[in-house]
């Protein structure tokens, strides 16, 4: 716009007047040209030309930059999951399939949604986009081929390619510079694991396999469960750096107490939403935080919430390991769980609080040095080590520094589902606390997503931890500590 701006700095009427037409058309001209550049280039200006109406959020520039980057060709990738009622689809199903084609008169689009019926709604809408008087001024030498009638299949008038289908739908035999994919499971589906088994074969077996070479992808969805689409791409990226690689953008409903598109939703929207669901929906759909149904045999809302920043007079701590001695990325982690037993004001009887959690990925000997790091801060009065191959070292070796280990045998038959069932009760009985700390949210969420999450190294740490205090082995008697006066100073601080 800077030939409009030297154009409204002059100084008076006078000089307009000394303007012939040409030169004012000229000036005209070139601001409409620098304006139009802009929205072409620029896909959140285009947003702005053709929807007036639209209301940004921050969260907009971040979706829009990134969309940015797949049209420039710098982008190939592409992950972004948030929240129903955010414009999510509107983005990436309406809007952007049309300024892609603006950008690439001749490319070939597929978009796919999880029904057909909803694919073509979405086809029309950008077909009608194309053909408006907004998109003209913006992209003027775009427009529909002369036959191009069908909503969900259509030409650009440079041999451009646009085919929408639903999620199961046959695009055998297309090819795709742009695959969009924009909410793959319903409700219903995501109920059910053979359904999402079933989506991302077909993703496999099909789209995918349809990308053009150096074609990009765009994922955009809602989050359902850990195995939905998203969860099933990200666990095949960590698995081989051949797969393909994604960039993956989260946006939670709600971030630090406030809402993300706060001039759009208000705090009492949200907890009204919030308050109608289940809480796994809420985490899943809206916090993109996502656990299994099947899966929360633990769930968050059974953790009891310490508020205070000074953690409770202790009469027990319990240190629990889980153990593996490797520094490969692909390696389990070494898992080390504190808790401490205490009674609540309340009256309601004996708890245990999470004290510390601690996980990494440590060969032998700095395994050993963290452990005796953890035991000298918390000194805990028993600690737990499971007699696997890869804990046995460490029982020993802490054993030989005067540690007090105890070694964790499972029964014959006790898998790490039985382990957590058998706690569960402890849990949903308000008995387990956690403070407002980031490795505690850790632990929650570990814990909630099991089994089906990517670590239970901090459920293995807490389940073994659980089942000795479940057991009675924190019991003391009286006199064991009789001169010894309490010492709570250190104790009162989270490590």
């Amino acid at each position: 716009m800077q030939f409009l701006k030297n154009f409204l700095k002059m100084e008076n009427n006078s000089q307009l007047e000394s303007l012939d037409t040409n030169t004012l058309k000229l000036i005209l001209k070139n601001a409409v040209e620098e304006t139009r550049e802009k929205q072409q280039g620029d896909f959140m200006q285009f947003v702005k030309k053709v929807w007036p109406e639209f209301i940004e959020g921050k969260h907009h520039k971040i979706y829009a930059e990134k969309l940015n980057r797949i049209a420039n060709g710098e982008l190939k990738r592409l992950i972004v999951n948030m929240p129903p009622r955010h414009t999510k689809s509107e983005f990436a199903s309406h809007l952007f399939p049309a300024f892609y084609m603006g950008r690439h008169p001749n490319a070939k689009l597929i978009q796919t949604t999880h029904t057909g019926e909803l694919a073509i709604r979405f086809g029309r809408k950008a077909k009608n986009l194309i053909e408006s008087e907004e998109y003209n001024a913006v992209f003027p030498h775009v427009t529909l081929a002369a036959d191009s009638k069908a909503a969900g299949r259509w030409e650009s008038n440079h041999k451009g390619e646009y085919f929408a289908a639903g999620v199961g739908g046959a695009i055998t035999g297309r090819g795709a510079d742009l695959l969009i994919i924009d909410d793959p499971h319903s409700e219903q589906d995501a109920l059910s694991p053979h359904v999402l088994d079933a989506h991302y074969e077909w993703y496999t077996s099909g789209p995918r396999q349809r990308l053009q070479p150096g074609g990009a992808i765009v994922l955009v969805m809602t989050r359902w469960s850990v195995k939905d689409l998203t969860g099933k791409l990200l666990d095949a990226q960590s698995k081989s750096s051949a797969s393909d690689q994604w960039e993956v953008v989260e946006f939670p409903a709600v971030i630090n107490d406030k809402p993300m598109w706060g001039n759009f939703w208000t705090m009492d929207g949200l907890e009204s939403v919030k308050a109608s669901i289940p809480l796994t929906k809420w985490q899943a759909q809206w916090m993109q935080q996502p656990t299994s149904e099947e899966g929360a045999l633990i769930k968050r809302e059974w953790w009891q919430v310490w508020e205070s920043e000074t953690i409770p007079n202790l009469e027990f701590i319990i240190q629990s390991y889980d153990t593996a001695f490797s520094k490969k990325e692909s390696a389990d982690y070494s898992a080390i769980t504190t808790w401490g037993v205490f009674e609540p004001e309340d009256g309601s009887g004996k708890a245990l609080i999470l004290l510390d959690a601690k996980r990494d990925r440590w060969n032998f000997p700095e395994l050993k040095a963290e452990a005796m790091e953890q035991y000298k801060y918390w000194e805990p009065e028993m600690v737990i080590v499971e007699a696997k191959a890869s804990g046995l070292p460490l029982t020993h070796e802490l054993q030989k520094m005067g540690i007090p280990v105890i070694n964790f045998t499972p029964s014959k038959g006790n898998d790490k589902h039985t382990r957590v069932n058998s706690v569960a009760p402890l849990f949903e009985s308000g008995a387990v606390w956690a403070p407002k700390k980031d490795f505690a949210e850790e632990v929650i969420e570990e814990c909630a997503a099991f089994p089906f999450g990517d670590n239970d190294d901090y459920v293995d740490s807490t389940t073994q931890a659980l089942m000795k205090y479940r057991q009675g082995y924190h019991v003391t008697l009286k006199d064991d500590f009789e001169d010894e006066p309490l010492d709570n100073g250190r104790r009162r601080s989270y490590y």
